[in-house]
């Protein structure tokens, strides 16, 4: 049973996936919940993700899973082209992502935090346009400063902010010693479809690069992605969109296909993301007062498909452990006990990710390639054990 006592008020930064579902769950439970985000407004659109497994748990007990699957996107084939455009292979997306067709959706982020966001918003205070510019912990609470200047206080402080957290870099130090930098680069950017492509994916590959294009309906705007092999990180890229592009120019000159489109596409993008390829480890998500939750406790790379689901899950967890013990020593231990295991499975599914679609040597892609070949003859592989590694413990009473 939840204790009784007067209501806890938690601060959350970030409204994206982690943020939005941890207040519902603790509003649930009775606690008094802000939202701060610098984004001026909700995200809306964005790149398809993911909802496997456990989380499907969640949100059918969040009651959207039929608005989520009103937006399914319901890829039909994913297609793979050698270096000169020819067709590898044509398979069902399942089968490549070890999803399970008729019940793991896929929808566009911004659906889902859309779906998130319109679930709570008339009963947790949301700050867009605004940010933590400190924290201060002490016996009785978090002292916070916002950069808009403002001053409050809260119980407890939550870190939903991504995988590039602030929070995290406040309380734990420089990102760099939770990083896990997986060898690889890429960008994500929208350019019309000039193709026709409908409710599908093609993925062209070389050794150590690989371009996509994403079509998640019957129109006229493809989510376009280059992906390379890096062995050592871009620093000098990362906030240099201008370096960004010059780089992506660089590493895929003379390639064939349409790379020469989503080359210059790139110039023409008002939306272009570029960032390394990577995974949050850490030993500990919690300090004092303070936790951390989503990508930024633990973000496993888009190599696992499975960041979302994690953000869901992980929420979830930790909601139901903050309601469950008044403590929030405790409630963190908690959490960490309850999400660990099936956080490390998840993230350690990047090993096989990596090697299926982006193979950085021409042995190994052409052993990829003779998989591929073999899908289509043959069923699709299993679904991963690892989405659905953690049940779900029911939820505290509401006080």
């Amino acid at each position: 049973m939840t204790p009784k006592g007067p209501s806890r008020t938690v601060l959350i930064s970030g409204a994206s996936i982690a943020g939005p579902a941890l207040a519902y769950w603790l509003r649930r439970s009775g606690f008094t919940v802000t939202v701060v985000e610098k984004a001026g407004a909700l995200r809306s659109g964005g790149y398809p993700i993911d909802i496997r497994g456990t989380a499907l748990e969640v949100v059918r007990r969040m009651g959207i899973l039929p608005q989520l699957r009103d937006a399914h996107v319901e890829s039909r084939r994913c297609t793979f082209l050698d270096a000169d455009g020819a067709t590898i292979a044509s398979v069902n997306p399942h089968a490549v992502a070890g999803g399970v067709e008729g019940q793991d959706l896929e929808v566009r982020r911004g659906d889902l935090a859309t779906a998130l966001y319109e679930l709570v918003r008339d009963d947790v205070e949301f700050l867009f346009g605004n940010s933590v510019a400190a924290l201060t912990q002490s016996a009785h609470g978090v002292d916070v400063t916002f950069h808009r200047g403002q001053h409050r206080t809260f119980d407890l402080v939550v870190g939903a902010d991504g995988m590039h957290s602030a929070t995290r870099e406040t309380l734990f130090g420089p990102e760099a010693r939770f990083h896990r930098y997986l060898d690889y680069c890429f960008a994500i950017f929208t350019m019309p479809n000039t193709l026709g492509l409908s409710h599908e994916v093609v993925l062209w590959n070389t050794p150590g690069k690989a371009a996509a294009l994403y079509a998640v309906g019957d129109t006229d705007e493809l989510h376009a992605f280059l992906n390379f092999h890096q062995p050592e990180p871009p620093l000098h890229a990362l906030r240099n969109p201008d370096a960004q592009r010059d780089l992506l120019a660089t590493t895929f000159a003379g390639a064939g296909w349409e790379i020469p489109r989503l080359v210059d596409a790139v110039h023409d993008a008002d939306d272009l993301f570029f960032d390394t390829v990577g995974q949050i480890r850490m030993p500990r998500w919690s300090n004092g007062r303070v936790a951390l939750a989503g990508d930024a406790a633990h973000a496993p790379s888009f190599l696992t498909g499975q960041g979302s689901s994690l953000a869901l899950a992980g929420a979830y967890v930790l909601a139901n452990a903050l309601a469950t013990e008044r403590d929030h020593t405790a409630a963190f231990a908690a959490y960490e006990r309850g999400a660990r295991e099936f956080v490390t499975v998840n993230q350690d599914l990047v090993d096989t990710g990596a090697a299926t679609l982006f193979p950085t040597t021409a042995h190994a892609l052409e052993q990829r390639n003779t998989r591929l070949r073999a899908l289509t003859a043959l069923p699709a592989a299993p679904p991963q054990p690892a989405h659905s590694a953690l049940t779900l413990p029911d939820f505290a009473p509401t006080p």
